[in-house]
């Protein structure tokens, strides 16, 4: 079934402006810039003074598709670069305490589960890691990568080769939000 034009608005806070070059769209802001690479022969983006417009004209279901993926990604770019992102981080251990310290582009866990050797997670792009006490704080403008910095955190502290009702040790995700305090 062939959807005949879809389009979708994004709107531009003030003082967010967006760029478009025919592959490349650049969101500047407040807090930084971004940049992304969007590019594929049925769907168009058009950079306005007030929105970002993607539309793409007789659309299969894949396109369809594609183009929601494509409008969610411009609206994290411009909440990115607007407001930031922040994602919250517990770090909870019952049987060994565990030290977190943050290191040039990755994070330290020393004494995880008793181990001698320190276990380590990268940090992405340009996201700010926090470690205070048992809380985590990461910021950034891109999702994606303050998503990733956390996801690294929680899987560099699996726990193998124990019963994992017993030993919860680990770093976990608590909450994530749009940060419009800044």
């Amino acid at each position: 079934m062939l959807i005949e034009e879809l389009t979708h608005t994004i709107p531009l806070p003030e003082g967010v402006s967006a760029s478009y070059d025919g592959e490349t769209l650049v969101v500047e802001g407040p807090r930084g810039q971004l940049e992304r690479s969007f590019s594929h022969p049925q769907l168009g983006v058009q950079s306005g003074d007030s929105a970002i417009i993607v539309s793409g004209k007789k659309l299969r279901k894949r396109q369809k598709a594609l183009l929601g993926t494509w409008r969610a990604h411009l609206a994290n770019m411009v909440n990115g670069v607007a407001f930031g992102f922040r994602y919250q981080m517990k770090v909870v251990f019952a049987h060994f305490p565990m030290k977190i310290s943050v290191k040039n582009d990755y994070v330290v866990i020393d004494n995880f589960l008793g181990e001698k050797a320190s276990r380590h997670a990268t940090v992405v792009g340009d996201t700010k890691v926090i470690a205070k006490g048992s809380s985590v704080t990461i910021e950034g403008n891109d999702r994606e990568g303050v998503g990733q910095t956390a996801a690294n955190l929680e899987r560099a502290t699996i726990v193998k080769g124990r019963d994992i009702r017993v030993f919860q040790d680990g770093i976990y995700l608590v909450s994530k939000e749009v940060m419009h305090d800044a």
